[in-house]
């Protein structure tokens, strides 16, 4: 079903449902808190340490699920997440340390939730179609965190208030967790390392996933393109309801929050359909290319639009949804990410996407971080050029990663002849 494994549906379901409730804050939270007394730097401080937390959490779950079990890792971290998500509204939000501690001790639990089914997923596909179901795990995530996780609190802050949304993301992770506990397949028994990892030793795997960015300079440059290809994805949710709805950090209002929380929900609608495409196209016709100039050369572009469009064009709606399109048909050009790690270093998979999980962690990290110190210096315009400098740099890092793929390239990563790719796409 376009390149979906079938045996995981209920998987893809449950990681959307989860990211539903673990996106309702990520377009009103920033504006929230400073709402709340926090200021602009506190509250660009609250994202930054959960963002470094995430990345900690993220290094460590591929080696975790092919460890303790893909499927077991994902409902300890469904709970856990709602155990410190209600500890964070009860008692965090009542002073800013208490906010930083208990809000990014709270992002040690998504990674795991998300990032073991990636493990899950590597487990279950051939690789020559890995790509393609990576596409249908960001269509996933990006139809929860991004799509429902934005519209469905659209809806509920006008009328119940932030606060009270906050609580309400705990159904959606709730029922999230529920369906992968009941419903989603464990690993099949071939590719379920956890008894033998258990033989062998833990430990010696788990460091593993610190030692393969020194022994493989390949992982390592991919954790470089891995981390920059998604900067902006999570320095915006921050950056932009600032920018574009108060004038707290050089902006104007130029929209309201609900229009902005709109606007993001229709850049990540976009994502679903071209996550998909992104995927099958990376694995017809070669991933890196597709990344080099696609991802990077259109998320250059895309960021400085949304830094001008409203400066152009004044409080158009319409006319921000082309910088957002743009958007969102770069940044889903990176599907086969997820494909080039495990293709890396197949002799450790579980580490190779521990080097991944690490890379997608320090992003949600870098981003926030990036704006959050570059933000009182040059202001949102200067920030947008520095990542759009930092895309350029992505570009250049592509050309020194050759990962072998089916059909694509040799066993050496370089490509087959144009007659014979094309004969293996047919």
């Amino acid at each position: 079903m376009f390149g979906m494994p079938r045996r995981l549906l209920f998987g893809y379901l449950a990681l959307a449902v989860f990211m539903t409730g673990d996106g309702f804050e990520l377009t009103f939270l920033s504006r929230f808190l400073v709402e709340s007394g926090f200021s602009a730097t506190q509250a660009g401080l609250v994202f930054t340490v959960y963002g470094l937390v995430v990345a900690f959490s993220a290094w460590t779950t591929g080696v975790l699920a092919e460890v303790v079990g893909a499927r077991r890792l994902m409902v300890l971290g469904g709970v856990l997440w709602m155990v410190l998500h209600a500890l964070f509204l009860t008692v965090g939000l009542q002073s800013v340390i208490g906010t930083i501690l208990i809000y990014s001790l709270r992002g040690v639990a998504y990674p795991l939730f998300m990032y073991s089914f990636v493990v899950l997923i590597a487990q279950s596909v051939h690789p020559s179609r890995l790509a393609s179901a990576m596409g249908w795990f960001w269509a996933s995530f990006s139809l929860g965190i991004g799509v429902m996780g934005a519209y469905v609190p659209s809806l509920l802050v006008p009328v119940i208030g932030e606060y009270a949304t906050l609580w309400a993301s705990l159904i959606f992770v709730a029922a999230g967790t529920a369906m992968c506990a009941f419903l989603v397949p464990g690993a099949p028994p071939e590719a379920d390392r956890s008894r033998e990892l258990a033989r062998e030793g833990r430990t010696r795997e788990l460091l593993r996933g610190v030692t393969i960015l020194v022994e493989n300079r390949q992982i390592a440059l991919s954790v470089v393109i891995r981390v920059l290809c998604n900067l902006t994805l999570y320095a915006f949710p921050m950056m932009m309801p600032l920018y574009l709805t108060t004038d707290e950090v050089g902006g104007q209002a130029w929209f309201s929050l609900p229009e902005w929380m709109t606007l993001w929900a229709i850049t990540n609608a976009i994502t679903i359909v071209s996550n998909i495409m992104w995927g099958r196209l990376g694995d017809r016709f070669g991933w890196m290319r597709q990344m080099r100039w696609y991802g990077f050369g259109g998320m250059a572009i895309a960021t400085l639009a949304f830094a001008y469009f409203p400066v152009w064009f004044g409080a158009s709606f319409a006319l921000m949804i082309v910088p957002a399109v743009l958007f969102a048909l770069s940044v889903t050009a990176f599907v086969p990410m997820g494909a080039i790690f495990p293709a890396l270093a197949p002799e450790h998979r579980g580490a190779a996407i521990s080097a991944h999980n690490l890379a997608s962690g320090l992003t949600t990290f870098a981003g926030p971080g990036i704006a959050t110190a570059l933000l009182p210096v040059i202001g949102p315009i200067g920030v947008c050029w520095a990542f759009a400098g930092l895309m350029v740099l992505g570009t250049l890092t592509t050309f020194f990663i050759h990962p072998p793929q089916p059909g694509i390239t040799t066993e050496t990563g370089r490509m087959l002849p144009r007659r014979e790719r094309l004969a293996n796409a047919a």
